[in-house]
C-alpha cells in the first residue's frame, strides 16, 4: 500500500512540474557587442613593458613608469563611452588606491575609472597601446 501511494505522490508531483515548466516563459535580451579593442602584437606590448619598467625595482615603481609613459604619449583629451554614456577622458593621474586612472568627464561630473577597465573608442587615440601594455602587464588581455 505504500508503494501504491508513493507511486501516486510521485505522479503528482511530476505533473506539477511539467505543467509549470510548461507555462514559465524565460526572457531573453541580447547582449550588446563586446567591444574590440585595435590589436597590438604580444612582441609590442612586451617592449613597451620593458621601456616602461627599466628602472623600476618593484611594483609600485613599474605603476610610476606606466603612469609616465602613459601621460606622456596618450593623446588626451578623447571621447568614449562608459556604460553607453559619452564621456571625454581629460587626463591620467592616480587615484587614493595608487590605480593608473582616466578622468573622465560629462558636463560638470567628474569620475575616475581605472585605464585597466577603461572601455576605448572604436579610433583610439595616439599612445592607446601604452593602456593595452598596462592591461597586458597586469594580466588583463
Amino acid at each position: 500500500m505504500a508503494t501504491r501511494t508513493t507511486k501516486k505522490l510521485a505522479a503528482t508531483r511530476s505533473t506539477a512540474k511539467e505543467s509549470t515548466a510548461s507555462q514559465l516563459m524565460v526572457a531573453t535580451r541580447r547582449r550588446p557587442a563586446r567591444a574590440t579593442r585595435p590589436k597590438v602584437s604580444t612582441a609590442r606590448l612586451k617592449e613597451l613593458i620593458k621601456e616602461a619598467t627599466v628602472d623600476a625595482y618593484n611594483e609600485t615603481e613599474q605603476r610610476v613608469g606606466f603612469l609616465a609613459m602613459i601621460q606622456e604619449h596618450l593623446g588626451v583629451p578623447f571621447e568614449t563611452d562608459v556604460l553607453g554614456v559619452p564621456v571625454q577622458v581629460t587626463g591620467i593621474d592616480f587615484n587614493d588606491a595608487d590605480e593608473i586612472v582616466a578622468i573622465c568627464k560629462r558636463g560638470e561630473l567628474v569620475q575616475r575609472i581605472p585605464v585597466v577597465d577603461l572601455p576605448l573608442p572604436k579610433s583610439p587615440p595616439e599612445g592607446f597601446e601604452w593602456i593595452e601594455a598596462y592591461r597586458f602587464q597586469r594580466g588583463g588581455k
